[in-house]
């Protein structure tokens, strides 16, 4: 595996298989070339592709030691933990949105509490099924963008 092939297996964690066809679409010309490639890709896939796409993200308030070191920042494990009844309201969430719409809730974080994330979930099951889809694919590529910029930037 290359420098840059490692780069986007790390920005697209859990899922060799994308990075592989991603990486065969290429080279790229730059970081933002390969970022919509990635999406034309995401959005152009198969819905079983799309779905385990999605699936290769952790779930939202998954246990701190199952997530990877790029996700528990992201997640926010690294900084004070809202406590009471939000994992047991996250983990509903998470089954209801599961179970609505047979693909896991991918968003992108960005600095977001987990209860401001809950009432997101909670919104986004109000939704209909091909509009999170597409919404969660988005954020899949958000994630990675964020992911890259950080690497870049000499983080993680």
């Amino acid at each position: 595996m290359n420098a840059a092939e490692s780069v986007v297996e790390a920005i697209f964690e859990g899922a060799p298989w994308f990075v592989a066809r991603l990486m065969a679409d290429g080279p790229f010309e730059s970081d933002a070339a390969l970022l919509w490639h990635a999406g034309e890709l995401a959005r152009a896939m198969p819905e079983a592709d799309q779905v385990a796409l999605l699936a290769a993200h952790p779930r939202i308030g998954a246990p701190p030691a199952s997530v990877s070191a790029m996700s528990f920042h992201e997640q926010g494990y690294d900084r004070p933990i809202d406590s009471g009844a939000l994992p047991a309201q996250l983990d509903r969430l998470n089954d209801a949105y599961e179970s609505r719409f047979g693909f896991r809730f991918v968003i992108f974080v960005n600095g977001r509490s987990r209860a401001e994330i809950a009432r997101v979930m909670e919104r986004a099951l109000t939704s209909d099924r091909a509009t999170e889809k597409q919404r969660g694919l988005t954020d899949v590529v958000a994630i990675a963008a964020d992911r890259l910029r950080t690497i870049r930037e000499g983080g993680q």
